[in-house]
């Protein structure tokens, strides 16, 4: 792609030396990875700053640069903008031929539902006969071939490749507050935009919850010219988004428990797998929601609506629910020998939690057992609330370590020793190594127990730890398997 193609739409200075016709073979923003022939972009992060590396892109090959900083007597062509980040966005959406326009997209986001709705949509989706690909937490999903997920939502480059790669008609991302403020999705329209919820979560990224909603809600400035909003009105930050797009130009239908909400839930039946009564339009049908959970019922609500205004019937979808075999790493159940529930779960924000005791209490738990650890370098402020959450639900709580992020671990036990004896008043059990933790639950449980690992779901560990396993699950699996008692 010729220099000013790829600039088309992007506000830059243009150097003297500005070649309209240079021909750019690839664009990076790390300069390790430039080949003869890229563009490189110099990005200011969040723990190095892309301009000191613009001489070594240069030295590998770089013929053009374009940054923030106002730089001179480089012997390649420098181009200045205002934003680099949305400028690499835009760039790499030019670059491969803004592919987003060739697919319906649909955009997922909210703190918690993302995963679930959208493995709920795709699987609706391709059981009613169309293709479909997914951007997401747990993997992408691109022509049937499965990748490991980096981010919930890649860098720019990875998405338009990816999107350029897919022939699927139908493309599901997972759109995180991350990749909205940090550009990501700059350059991509949505055919759908869905928001499952809000909840505390990044305020150590974002500099309070307002703000954080406001970062969301840009979501729904980026619609096609047809685009549909589908927003969950039983939380307070939905109904203030429908408000918000109330004057807007795009259409918007709300799921909740309302009666003028487009899709009605009237009531549920059962419990842990619900069964729901739903209101749409002038009728009401019953649906069995294939997960246990009441957060699982506004997450098939939500993706229902969705696909019902894409043309799939809300009879024919609910049929469909009935092969949906679940998500990775989100309430995955395992049996004790003894009788006790295992639940690995991703859960990491109160609300998360919350929705995992109420699912534990409506089944009759006789204890609950929780196994919780925190990230280095994450929000550590919501950590108190939710120890205190913990111990006042839970009869167990044992405290263990999560990804320690560069922290070092004795710092990390010191902050689990000190939410112990100031928001769970002591008596809380801390076992750093999470599969020891694992185990020593294991071991311990009963006959109606319900025990909750969470916080990493289906993510390998960092870090290496006793057992000789790499995930929650691994480690159940282990322990189920074993023959002997694992030594300490």
């Amino acid at each position: 792609m010729i220099m000013d193609e790829l600039l088309n739409g992007i506000t830059v200075t243009k150097p003297e030396n500005h070649d309209p016709l240079l021909p750019i073979t690839g664009i990076q923003f790390n300069s390790r990875k430039i080949v003869p022939g890229d563009l490189f972009v110099a990005i200011d992060g969040f723990s190095a700053d892309g301009h000191r590396f613009i001489d070594q892109a240069i030295a590998n090959g770089a013929i053009a640069v374009v940054g923030q900083q106002p730089i001179a007597g480089l012997e390649v062509p420098y181009y200045q903008t205002s934003d680099s980040r949305k400028a690499l966005a835009r760039m790499a959406s030019n670059f491969y031929g803004h592919p987003c326009k060739k697919h319906i997209m649909i955009g997922v986001t909210g703190t918690n539902g993302k995963t679930t709705t959208a493995y709920l949509l795709k699987h609706i989706i391709e059981q009613s006969g169309r293709t479909c690909s997914m951007i997401g937490t747990v993997n992408n999903i691109i022509n049937n071939q499965v990748i490991k997920s980096k981010n919930t939502t890649p860098d720019p480059l990875e998405i338009q490749s990816l999107l350029a790669e897919s022939l699927d008609e139908v493309v599901i991302m997972e759109v995180s507050s991350h990749g909205i403020e940090q550009q990501r999705i700059e350059g991509i329209y949505f055919d759908y935009a869905i928001f499952t919820n809000l909840g505390n979560d990044h305020l150590d990224y974002h500099e309070s919850i307002e703000a954080y909603f406001n970062v969301k809600s840009r979501l729904f400035k980026r619609m096609k010219k047809h685009g549909t909003s589908i927003i969950a009105s039983h939380n307070e930050w939905g109904r203030k988004l429908q408000y918000k797009l109330a004057d807007s130009a795009q259409e918007v239908f709300t799921f909740g428990n309302r009666t003028d909400d487009e899709m009605q839930l009237i009531n549920v039946c059962t419990e842990y797998f619900p069964v729901i009564k739903v209101r749409h339009g002038k009728s009401t049908q019953k649906i069995q929601v294939p997960l246990p959970g009441m957060h699982n019922v506004w997450n098939t609500l939500g993706a229902l609506l969705t696909v019902e205004k894409m043309g799939i019937s809300i009879k024919e979808a609910a049929r469909h629910l009935s092969t949906f075999k679940g998500v990775p790493g989100r309430f995955e159940t395992f049996s004790h020998p003894e009788g006790a529930t295992f639940i690995v779960d991703y859960a990491h924000t109160e609300d998360a939690i919350e929705y995992c005791y109420q699912t534990a209490k409506r089944e009759n738990a006789e204890r609950i057992v929780h196994i919780l650890g925190f990230r280095g370098k994450r929000d550590s402020a919501k950590r108190k609330d939710i120890v205190s959450l913990c111990s006042d639900v839970c009869s167990q709580l044992i405290l263990t370590l999560d990804d320690l992020n560069g922290v070092p671990k004795d710092r990390m036990v010191d902050e689990l020793k000190k939410l112990n004896n100031e928001f769970a008043d002591g008596s809380a059990e801390i076992i750093p190594d999470r599969t020891k933790a694992i185990q020593h639950a294991w071991d311990k449980a009963k006959d109606g127990d319900w025990v909750f690992i969470t916080g990493k779901g289906q993510e390998t560990y960092k870090q290496s730890f006793k057992l000789p396993t790499s995930t929650d699950k691994q480690t159940i699996q282990f322990l189920k398997t074993a023959k002997h008692p694992v030594s300490s």
